[in-house]
């Protein structure tokens, strides 16, 4: 199987519904969006008990236990539900042999998995409040093309699903509320996105100006965690620990196997703290401007983040050559629309956050 299961069911960014041809399909594909919440009624909240009990029967003799990891309005998250999730994303986890530094990854991980599904809890809920609807024939579709991108048939998906512990009745439940949650995003945030053709020329006179500039970096980093607020002990730890990783590398040590060792980021430290190539645009303003006037080879940090502190590195780069305007403008006009559609739809998660009531539990 040429993706693993984690490629279906696992959280991919909200952030590629923002295309304005991916937001057409309104495919589940390999990615989910987000899961249910919002007010329900008397019966409802008797629907959502039953569909999912925090003590379920196991036997006519015994009862298995399940914690409630979140509340998130009258939904809940159950902790074997974040357990399934938090399985194939921690399969790296295992090659660290310092159990304390395992254990450590693995809360961040559950915390960010968490997080997730409280999100996908939100915007299903505002899926259900607008009324939208998914048919079974949608399914089917989504399901067909899950097989046919990943060459198997019924019964190797439904291998595939047993081996992570999903049902194919579970499965199909999960990719239905996918679709929904693509939907959601589409009807609820897409109107609140405009990209006009000032915008786009704007863009296109903006990359001239840089013509001969970096076009792309090959980028790796190193994050250092910090609570939310942390204290002035906290932070100078952090920037601390970053100033020792640059000391190291312009030392002649490895990038690579420094981000093994130090990173934060469970899901890079395993591949050298690789991110990807970056382009022009997709990335916070002021990382950018720091990133791209970077060398090959170069590092540079301790730079804030909105999760910590992070070092980065440039271990490849390539130059910009500007294309006929006409030629690259719906490029242009994509790329302004993905961009502006991953704020508004971080900034709509965070209203729907703030109205709801959620509680974590863990």
């Amino acid at each position: 199987m040429r993706r693993t299961l984690c490629n279906f069911v696992c959280l991919a960014a909200l952030l590629a519904l923002a295309a304005p041809a991916a937001a057409q399909d309104e495919k589940p594909g390999v990615a989910e969006a987000a899961r249910k919440a919002a007010k329900k009624s008397p019966a409802k909240r008797a629907k959502q008990a039953k569909r999912k009990p925090a003590v379920q029967r196991a036997s006519k003799e015994s009862f298995i236990v399940d914690r409630v990891a979140a509340v998130v309005n009258d939904a809940i998250i159950l902790e074997s539900e974040l357990a399934r999730r938090v399985v194939p994303l921690a399969a790296d986890l295992e090659d660290i042999s310092d159990i304390a530094e395992r254990a450590r990854r693995q809360k961040l991980l559950a915390g960010k998995a968490l997080d997730d599904m409280v999100n996908e809890e939100l915007i299903l809920g505002a899926a259900e409040e607008a009324k939208l609807e998914v048919s079974e024939k949608e399914v089917d579709n989504a399901l067909a093309e899950i097989k046919k991108q990943n060459e198997v048939d019924d019964a190797g998906l439904a291998k595939a699903l047993e081996m992570q512990g999903y049902s194919m009745s579970a499965y199909r439940s999960d990719v239905k509320k996918q679709i929904m949650r693509m939907r959601a995003v589409n009807v609820l945030v897409r109107p609140r996105v405009t990209i006009t053709d000032e915008d786009v020329r704007a863009a296109y006179d903006h990359r001239s100006r840089r013509s001969g500039a970096v076009s792309k970096v090959r980028l790796h980093h190193i994050l250092v965690t910090l609570p939310e607020t942390p204290t002035q002990q906290q932070l100078a730890a952090a920037k601390a620990k970053a100033s020792e990783v640059i000391d190291k590398v312009r030392d002649g040590e490895k990038f690579a196997e420094l981000a093994e060792r130090y990173s934060d980021d469970v899901a890079t430290s395993s591949t050298g703290g690789e991110i990807g190539w970056i382009e022009r645009g997709s990335i916070p303003t002021e990382w950018e401007a720091i990133v791209f006037g970077m060398a090959k080879g170069e590092v540079r940090g301790p730079i804030s983040g909105p999760s910590g502190l992070h070092v980065f590195y440039v271990s490849d780069l390539e130059q910009m050559e500007q294309k006929p305007f006409d030629e690259v403008k719906e490029q242009i006009r994509n790329d302004l629309y993905g961009r502006e559609m991953d704020r508004e739809t971080l900034q709509w998660l965070d209203e729907q956050r703030k109205k709801a009531h959620v509680e974590l539990k863990l």
